[in-house]
């Protein structure tokens, strides 16, 4: 009995694994109005489907209700592992058009400019993005729809690719890595049978778009000979398919790294994946940080006498990235009533001091206002708030001591024993002198 309901809770176990994630992604079918901007039309890609017939679409063009038939299985493995509290994706379908490579670094990826008969007919690219992946994905949908029991259109998934990591956050000097992958299957067995066995070429080219434009960071044709672009800023891929099978489905890895990044290395990466007459695009979003460190000036205590404004306090916040976003607040910790408030006072904040690394500096300055006897043993704390940092920020605190009352400190007791101890000494060696010159002039005497 204990072996059927470990069987029974492992099966439950994968169902449940199996039937994570949504099932129907909601699109928006985005063509170009005759010249009248963009128009938008609803879709639906449906991913998977229970026992029984697909559910009913009537609100949905026929042909834009998709049944997704995924050979190589990247893109339902995708919404398989999506997690269950995610945002729901951002869906679009658009046409497509296969067409040679148009960098000539890709050109030997095609090197008969037309297009094979294999891949006449409908295309649509489907891009899907959300917080927790970036996906782009080929497919070839049916010249019609079905039209029993549910008006549906078969769609076979051609090419995927996908990153994980569509939002990567990078701490300042470190190396970043961006993962890519895709896979894909031949759309028909004519394509297949065409190739020769195995994967075929494939081009990878990993751009970052500044102001408009698009500077190439890297390119790479695995297989191919030909003459490449230099990778620029250090960066390397690991451009290579994962699996040879004679006639796929077939999958790959184009994952970027990109070593010590800097602050205007943060911006939109896209990453394309070139077939013969296919390609494939996904964008992320890298962004550059650092944490900052702060520190309270005076460090130990701000003394005043009642009646008189404590030393003007220093809140040094250091070597942090990005400059924006950063908020300081000046706090009153323990004063009359025992509670924390907002401290008075004058306060400013200086200009951004800049760092070699591209981190930025800066100091906050409060001049308090007169103390008063209540307020002794107060905390004055300095609280940064910055992207980088937790919601709750970070802190240093001084404390303020009010003049005549408080007894000596630690540090007034130890200097305190350490003079009666050297007073001690001196009274037992001057005692010393004066009995040994007392012995001296005695024994002159005598000898007299």
């Amino acid at each position: 009995m204990k072996s059927l309901s470990l069987l029974l809770a492992v099966a439950l176990g994968l169902a449940t694994a199996v039937s994570a994630g949504p099932a129907v992604i909601e699109c928006w079918f985005v063509e170009d109005a005759s010249g009248k901007g963009l128009a938008k039309r609803p879709g639906a890609l449906l991913l998977r489907q229970g026992p029984g017939e697909p559910p009913p679409r009537p609100d949905l063009d026929p042909e834009l209700y998709l049944s997704v038939h995924d050979p190589a299985g990247a893109l339902q493995a995708a919404f398989r592992r999506y997690p269950r509290g995610a945002p729901a994706p951002h869906c679009e379908m658009s046409r497509f058009v296969p067409l040679p490579a148009s960098a000539k670094w890709a050109s030997g990826l095609t090197p008969a400019q037309n297009c094979p008969r294999a891949l006449d007919g409908a295309w649509l690219m489907v891009s899907i993005s959300s917080p927790v992946l970036s996906l782009s994905s080929l497919l070839r949908p049916q010249p019609e729809p079905q039209q029993e029991p549910v008006l549906i259109t078969m769609a076979t998934v051609v090419l995927t690719v996908l990153t994980h990591t569509p939002a990567p956050r990078v701490r300042l000097g470190q190396d970043a890595l961006l993962d890519l992958s895709f896979a894909y299957m031949p759309p028909t067995s004519e394509a297949a049978s065409s190739l020769a066995p195995g994967p075929p070429p494939f081009g990878l080219e990993w751009r970052r778009q500044h102001l408009g434009k698009g500077h190439l960071l890297l390119a790479a044709t695995p297989g191919l000979n030909g003459q490449m672009p230099a990778a620029q800023e250090g960066a390397v891929a690991f451009a290579a398919w994962d699996d040879d099978e004679p006639w796929g489905p077939w999958t790959g890895n184009g994952t970027f790294w990109l070593p010590t990044v800097q602050p205007f290395q943060e911006g939109t990466y896209l990453a394309t994946i070139h077939l013969p007459y296919l390609q494939g695009q996904v964008t992320l979003e890298l962004a550059v940080y650092k944490p900052p460190k702060v520190s309270l000036m005076p460090a130990t205590l701000a003394r005043a006498a009642p009646g008189e404004a404590p030393p003007e306090l220093l809140c040094l916040v250091s070597h942090f990235y990005p400059s924006g976003g950063l908020e300081v607040e000046w706090e009153l910790r323990g004063g009359p009533g025992g509670r924390s408030q907002k401290a008075e006072g004058q306060r400013w904040l200086s200009a951004l001091r800049h760092h070699s690394d591209g981190s930025v500096s800066l100091s906050g300055h409060l001049q308090p206002p007169p103390v008063t006897t209540e307020q002794h043993g107060a905390r004055y704390a300095c609280r940064i708030h910055h992207p980088s940092l937790p919601a709750s920020g970070r802190s240093a605190e001084v404390t303020l001591e009010v003049a005549g009352l408080s007894g000596p400190s630690l540090e007034d007791s130890v200097g305190l024993f350490l003079s009666a101890f050297l007073l001690l000494g001196l009274f037992k060696a001057l005692g010393w002198a004066a009995v040994y010159l007392s012995t001296c002039k005695d024994s002159k005497k005598k000898a007299e």
